[in-house]
């Protein structure tokens, strides 16, 4: 073979190889955000697949059910593609350490990286690189096994609380069913304890979702229930509590909010998502005046103590739910999650009370 080929086959593949353990290292190993061209690359035509699948005339459990599968299928895809680069870059590589023809080079590479022993090299430097592609090829199967726990590991600790806000907010979670199940067993004080927990768990989604960011398309295990639609939940309850209900505000609400918005922004830069940067009382928020005094006047009937003022509590409200509104309501879409509906505030049944002797 000419000699040109083999110095332009052995550049080559040395690049490709490159490319491809820059892609597995910065997706699976590196603690912070990257954007990988070669894995955006596959999540997007994953991607768009499964959005065909899941077109928008199906009901929403179905296209829960196809979607579902996203993430598990990028994983498999990711490590698929890896090998298969790998056992071409080799094929190069094998050519450009003399092997005579590229499918004799094709069939050593890829006895080398499954380590068949079928098919092997001749003279030194082909042996020797027969061994480096075979410990490549173990190292990226180690490599996914060992991301599974760690994934699996942060997911659960996402979807516990999104679970158990089950229990505050009812299913799915609604901010004005955080507020009548407080109402509902008198408990107010404990209010704090929630934001506690998901100031924390905003901390928490804000490094492993842009680290790990795979996580973000792993679907709650129910349908009625969503990661996005429970932070909205609790964002917008803490905002209604302090904005709106008749109590004195609590400083832990407004850190949850904070802690709420800062981490969304994150993963709004990581996604390209655009938001307003500086923040005033006069930009506008997807939630009508309309809806927002018929969830008042729900948690009215419900008990719920609320400040006379309705439009000072009304420009209290936007001005919270203004940090995060934006980035709240593209996630809606772009991770395919029913979006809450305000106008049900005036249809659902209302909590009842829950903890009284006699009733």
């Amino acid at each position: 073979m000419a000699i040109w080929i083999r110095i332009l086959s052995g550049i080559g593949g040395l690049v490709l190889q490159l490319l491809v353990l820059d892609a597995a290292v910065r997706t699976f190993l590196l603690p912070r955000v990257a954007n990988v061209s070669l894995s955006r690359a596959v999540a997007r035509a994953i991607g768009w697949i499964f959005q065909m699948l899941a077109n928008s005339k199906r009901s929403y459990a179905v296209r829960d059910a196809i979607l579902s599968l996203y993430a598990s299928m990028v994983l498999l895809t990711y490590q698929a593609l890896w090998l298969a680069l790998s056992i071409i870059a080799f094929t190069l590589g094998f050519v450009a350490a003399g092997v005579p023809s590229f499918l004799r080079a094709f069939e050593i590479s890829g006895s080398s990286l499954l380590t068949l022993g079928t098919s092997s090299g001749q003279g030194g430097g082909q042996v020797v690189l027969g061994f480096v592609e075979a410990g490549i090829g173990l190292t990226l199967l180690a490599l996914l096994i060992a991301f599974i726990p760690t994934l699996y590991a942060a997911f659960q600790r996402r979807e516990v609380s999104v679970s158990r806000l089950s229990v505050r907010a009812g299913v799915p979670a609604t901010p004005w069913g955080v507020l009548e199940m407080a109402q509902s067993v008198d408990s107010y004080e404990r209010l704090d304890e929630l934001w506690r927990e998901w100031e924390q768990w905003f901390i928490e989604v804000g490094e492993t979702h842009t680290t790990l960011t795979i996580l973000n398309y792993y679907r709650s295990p129910s349908p009625d229930q969503t990661w996005i639609g429970a932070a909205a939940a609790v964002l917008d309850a803490a905002a209604l509590f302090n904005a709106a209900v008749d109590i004195t505000p609590s400083p832990t609400a407004g850190l949850c909010i904070r802690s709420g918005w800062l981490s969304l922004r994150r993963l709004a830069d990581y996604y390209r998502v655009p938001y307003p940067t500086t923040i005033d009382r006069n930009v506008s928020i997807s939630i009508s005046r309309a809806q927002f005094d018929g969830v008042l006047d729900r948690l009215e009937r419900s008990g719920v103590p609320l400040l006379a003022d309705r439009e000072a509590a009304w420009c209290d409200f936007s001005g919270w739910r203004a940090n995060y509104d934006a980035i709240i309501e593209a996630f809606y879409t772009l991770f395919t999650c029913p979006r809450t509906d305000w106008n049900e505030a005036t249809i659902q049944p209302l909590f009842g009370p829950s903890n009284k002797r006699g009733i």
